[in-house]
């Protein structure tokens, strides 16, 4: 496993995929990939998203996307300070704060408290920062901007604000912007109000354990 500008890989053979619990379909180039032992057929894209399309994105070379389609049949516990991912159809366990998941479409989604308030989030590995679509986050610290991209839709650029919010037992400050209309409005209507993504995992070791609807930090 590797991280680069915010993103973090698995390497499969030669080949790195992007490890994204929010990209709810894997694509990639094999088309079939084997991990931990159990093989997966996948397609050559995701909503016209193609690996050489990713890796400009990335800026890595980039064969793919392990999604939750693939992640969610394993136990997995990410040590991205020890740049290793372990994988496996096992249960395995992890000793920490344990924080109950929903999944929507396969996608995970987390309870955040901000303020006073709780809000359902996404946890989405592939995405390089959070992002709050609420008014009050310009009434956070400032952090400038940040070029990112959305499958289906392309890049993108976001005013970002330094967001103090609490995730079980744990407290973090995570860099939050806010995305495009068009993509904030099909949040809502999943009935969630952002993006919690991977810069957490940056510093630490956790559990994650879809078969169980669990995350352990």
């Amino acid at each position: 496993m590797i991280t680069h500008y915010g993103h973090i890989f698995i390497q499969i053979g030669n080949e790195l995929f992007l490890l994204d619990t929010g990209a709810p379909k894997s694509f990639g180039s094999p088309s079939r990939l084997t991990l931990a032992g159990q093989q997966f057929s996948v397609c050559d894209n995701y909503l016209g998203l193609t690996p050489d399309t990713l890796s400009g994105y990335v800026d890595i070379s980039t064969a793919g996307i392990i999604g939750s389609d693939i992640l969610g049949v394993f136990d997995i516990i990410i040590d991205a300070p020890g740049n290793t991912i372990t994988l496996s159809t096992e249960k395995l366990t992890y000793a920490g704060h344990a924080v109950s998941l929903e999944f929507l479409f396969g996608i995970p989604i987390i309870s955040a408290i901000i303020g006073s308030s709780t809000y359902r989030m996404f946890f989405d590995t592939g995405a390089q920062i959070s992002y709050f679509q609420d008014d009050s986050l310009t009434d956070h610290p400032y952090a400038g901007h940040v070029e990112d991209f959305y499958p289906g839709f392309g890049r993108f650029l976001t005013e970002t604000y330094t967001v103090d919010l609490k995730i079980g037992e744990c407290i973090f400050s995570l860099r939050c912007g806010r995305l495009p209309d068009l993509l904030g409005m099909t949040l809502l209507l999943a009935g969630t109000q952002g993006i919690i993504g991977n810069q957490f995992l940056h510093d630490r070791k956790v559990g994650y354990f879809p078969r169980r609807k669990i995350l352990v930090l």
